[in-house]
This record gives C-alpha cells, sequence and structure tokens, in this order.
C-alpha cells in the first residue's frame, strides 16, 4: 500500500489512506444503519409500547428523535473536529453512540414510556454527529486532490448500502432476537470500530477556530419547531400553536442565515462556500435524496407487514435487490465518477430513483404481485447507486482544506435535515392519509397487536401507504432540478493535471 505523506495535512506520521477509510466507514456504516434499521422494528416497537399508551406518532419519535439530534449539531461538531482533530472527536463520538446503543436496548427494562427509548436515540444522535463530518474531513485531507473522487465513492457507497441494509438486517434482528437487538447489535461493531480507527486513522494538524454559539442556537431552535410541529401537526389539528410553531421555525432559520452573512470571525456555516456552484447544486439535491431515504421504509415496511402478514424478516428482504443492485455498481459508479459529468451520471441515477419510487408506489396494492414490488426495488438499487458518489464527491471536490471540517458539516446536516423533515412528513401523511381512507392511527395500533390487519381494510390501507409513497418521488424532482445545473468540476479528467498542495492555514 502506498503511503503519502503532506506536510500541510498533517502532524508528521506516515498516512496510509485506504486503511484509513476504510476503518473510518466501519463507524459511519453503523451510524447510518440507525437511520433506517428502525422502520422495519416499528411494528415490534409499537407491539411493545402501545399497551402502555404508545401511539404510531409516538413510536415514529424513535427515529425522528434520533434524526433530529444528529442534524442540530453537526455544523458544530464539523468545526470542532477541525480544532481538536478529527480522530479525537470520531472516537470520542463513538464511544457516546455505543454507550448510547446499550441504553436504547435496555430502555424498556429501565421504563415502559416511549420516551424513555427516544431520550436514548437522542444521546445515540450526538454520538452519530460527532461521527459524520470527520469521516469527510479526513477523506479530503489525506487523499490527494486527483484521486479524492475514488475515495468519496467508497465514501458515497458506503452511505448508499448502509441506508439499504438497515432494514434487512433490522428484520432478522427483530424475527430472531427481538427489536432491542437492533440496538445492541452496535456494541461489538462500535468497538471494533473503536480499535481500527484508533489504529489505522492518522492524528491530522488542528486548527484554531471560534465557535459561532448563537448560531449553533439558532440553527437547533428552527429545526426543532419545523420538525415538531410537522410532525405533530395531524395529531393537533394544525391548531394555532402548530402554525405558530412552522411559521416561527421558518423565521428564526431566516435569522439564522442572516446572521451568517454578518458574523465577521469563522461563521457555523461559512456563507463563502456557496459560492462554489456545484457545492451548492449538491446540497440541495443530498437534502432530497436524504428526505427519499429517511421516509421510504415507514409506508413499506408497515404495508408489508400489516397487509401482506410478512415477518419483520420477510419485510426487510423487500430492500434485498435494491441492496444487491447497489453493491454490485457502486465500484462502476466510482470509476465513472471521476470521468463523466456528474450532471449526466447524478442526474440519471436521480430520475432512474424517482421512477422506481413511482412504480413502488403502484404496488402498494392489497393483493399485488411480489415480482413487481421487487422490481421497483432492484431499479430503485440501479438508480442510488449512482447518486451518492457523484453527489458526495462533486460538492467536495474543490473545498479547500483548511474548511474541510466546515464543509462536511454543512454537507452531512443538509442531509441530515432532509432525513429528519422527511421522517416528520411522512408520518403526518401516512396519519391524515389512514384518515382520508377511513382508517385512523389507534386502528393501524391494534392491528399490529395481532400482527396483521383485518381483510377487510387491506384495500384501504394499502391505498393509504401507496398515497403516502408519492411525496417521495415529487420531492426528488427538486434533486433532479438541481444536478442539471452543474457545471464541469475543476481537476477533472481521466489524466487529471497535477495541482499544487494547498498552503496551510
Amino acid at each position: 500500500m502506498t503511503a503519502i505523506r503532506d506536510s500541510a495535512t498533517t502532524t508528521g506520521t506516515e498516512i496510509r489512506p485506504w486503511p484509513a477509510l476504510g476503518a473510518l466507514c466501519v463507524g459511519f456504516f453503523m451510524i447510518l444503519v440507525d437511520m433506517t434499521i428502525v422502520s422495519v422494528a416499528t411494528p415490534a416497537i409499537l407491539e411493545t409500547y402501545a399497551p402502555h399508551g404508545a401511539s404510531v406518532n409516538d413510536v415514529i419519535w424513535v427515529t425522528s428523535a434520533y434524526l433530529l439530534a444528529y442534524a442540530v449539531p453537526i455544523l458544530i461538531t464539523g468545526r470542532l473536529g477541525d480544532r481538536i482533530g478529527p480522530k479525537r472527536m470520531y472516537l470520542g463520538g463513538l464511544v457516546v453512540f455505543t454507550v448510547a446503543s446499550l441504553w436504547c436496548g435496555l430502555a424498556f427494562e429501565i421504563s415502559d414510556s416511549i420516551w424513555m427509548l427516544v431520550a436514548a436515540r437522542v444521546l445515540q444522535g450526538f454520538g452519530a454527529a460527532a461521527v459524520a463530518p470527520q469521516t469527510m474531513a479526513v477523506i479530503t485531507r489525506i487523499f490527494p486532490r486527483e484521486s479524492r473522487g475514488s475515495a468519496m465513492s467508497l465514501w458515497g457507497a458506503t452511505a448508499g448500502v448502509a441506508t439499504l441494509v438497515g432494514p434487512i438486517l433490522g428484520g432478522v434482528l427483530v424475527d430472531a432476537a427481538g427489536w432491542e437487538w437492533i440496538f445492541f447489535i452496535n456494541i461489538p461493531v462500535g468497538v471494533v470500530g473503536f480499535y481500527l480507527a484508533w489504529r489505522l486513522v492518522p492524528s491530522l494538524e488542528v486548527h484554531e477556530h471560534s465557535f459561532d454559539w448563537l448560531g449553533v442556537a439558532l440553527s437547533g431552535v428552527a429545526l426543532l419547531l419545523l420538525v415538531f410541529g410537522i410532525q405533530e401537526g395531524h395529531a393537533l389539528d394544525w391548531n394555532g400553536t402548530i402554525i405558530a410553531m412552522i411559521v416561527g421555525g421558518l423565521v428564526v432559520g431566516a435569522v439564522f442565515v442572516w446572521w451568517q452573512s454578518r458574523i465577521q470571525r469563522e461563521p457555523l456555516m461559512p456563507l463563502s462556500l456557496f459560492r462554489d456552484r456545484n457545492f451548492s447544486l449538491a446540497n440541495i439535491a443530498i437534502t432530497s435524496v436524504g428526505f427519499v431515504f429517511a421516509s421510504m421504509g415507514f409506508p413499506l415496511m408497515l404495508w408489508a407487514q400489516l397487509v401482506r402478514g410478512d415477518s419483520p424478516t420477510q419485510a426487510g428482504l423487500l430492500l434485498a435487490p435494491m441492496a444487491v443492485m447497489s453493491i454490485v455498481l457502486a465500484p462502476i459508479a466510482g470509476r465513472l465518477t471521476d470521468r463523466v459529468h456528474p450532471r449526466i451520471l447524478a442526474g440519471a441515477g436521480l430520475v432512474v430513483l424517482a421512477i422506481s419510487l413511482v412504480l413502488l408506489a403502484s404496488s402498494l396494492g392489497a393483493d399485488t404481485p411480489l415480482w413487481q414490488v421487487l422490481g421497483s426495488m432492484a431499479l430503485l438499487g440501479v438508480g442510488s447507486s449512482f447518486v451518492w458518489a457523484p453527489l458526495t464527491t462533486t460538492a467536495n471536490r474543490n473545498l479547500p482544506l483548511h474548511q474541510a471540517g466546515a464543509g462536511a458539516g454543512i454537507y452531512n446536516a443538509n442531509r441530515q435535515i432532509g432525513s429528519v423533515v422527511g421522517a416528520a412528513a411522512i408520518a403526518v401523511l401516512i396519519d391524515s392519509r389512514l384518515a382520508a381512507n377511513g382508517l385512523s392511527g389507534g386502528g393501524t395500533s391494534e392491528a399490529s397487536l395481532g400482527g396483521t390487519l383485518p381483510e377487510a381494510v387491506h384495500g384501504a390501507f394499502s391505498t393509504a401507504m401507496s398515497q403516502a409513497m408519492y411525496l417521495l418521488p415529487a420531492v426528488l424532482v427538486l434533486g433532479v432540478l438541481a444536478v442539471l445545473l452543474f457545471e464541469r468540476p475543476q481537476h477533472f479528467g481521466d489524466a487529471p493535471a497535477e495541482a499544487p498542495a494547498p498552503a496551510a492555514h
């Protein structure tokens, strides 16, 4: 393995980039799996907590709380990585995540309230927020610019495969050992990930940074108001308080952006990065992708388990064609990322992704043949393979090294904002579509206790899930429009010119 040394970015230690990236991907894979693994366990968690007063919406907060706690601090954790070292920040976040996973698994033994589990998921989200930006920042700093695309392709493929593997792994664990084990499984993985990162990830040069605590507060308040307002809106009949929360979240978000333009020393979100056209557009696109992958599992898993009567494992295996196609095609997408214009590669991927979601939504019927669902999922895997790596590479290709943490934090934050808003939006849409089709969230709770729905309501329930699913391709249109505006990246082509090493800052 070829080693490199870059005095501008290291503390003098010899770097082996690919082993370091492999070690980082272990922890990154784990925290992304936890974004989707809960979707297949939702009926089982509901079955446990419904006798103690939990509703469908309460259980979806198990996912939303994790996504929200992941999204809110991610901008500042990117900067903290620059200041104290991305390796230290990564290792610390991994410890928090692993301990929180143990708490999640023991939550019902501690208390029969669903909010104990939600609290544990919040801590898990904070750990994930410390880990995620460091992976991108380290890649940006240890790989030469001309080979960074291949590294980012592996990183992007890890993200894509993790979101697909989560429901499959979750189904197997729920059936074999109970829903608690979707959290217990993180403990040995966390320990292995910690050891590998400690041994293989280099200690990089740190940079002094000031911290925009007002920006942290404003961004956190804006997200909390928006997500709570969206997710609880239907349950509270969109009353004045809910409307005020949503409007307030938008206003606070606008104030946050204004503050970032005014602060003179190191804003939390440097708006100068958005002068790079591709960085701005990639952030829009990844927000729409995060929305889709965080929300897709809820209607699909509820339909599979409550209408088809699938076990959690069988329901999770519906995603197997998507995972297989992603794993097979990810290396091809990686090789093409540095050779094909991202407008073509990511644009084609997003269009195929949107088409597959339309086909999947139309497949959620009471008597749908299984091959229709599996075919849609395979096509979805084809589309997703050509989305993650090109978007990630295009967003980060031109980032200055001294702002690697900030850029990684912004990109991850936007993906997470899409994810948390997507989970909240699909929850309220499922509730409203159930009500519109003569069903209710309470009815769904009762059905889950029996393992399936009465056959008489299969059609109405399937229609509700299908209608909710159509939201996803509609959101992806925004991502398609963004990537169509990509410009040809710098340092692009089969034989890129050697770029001078950026000066240390």
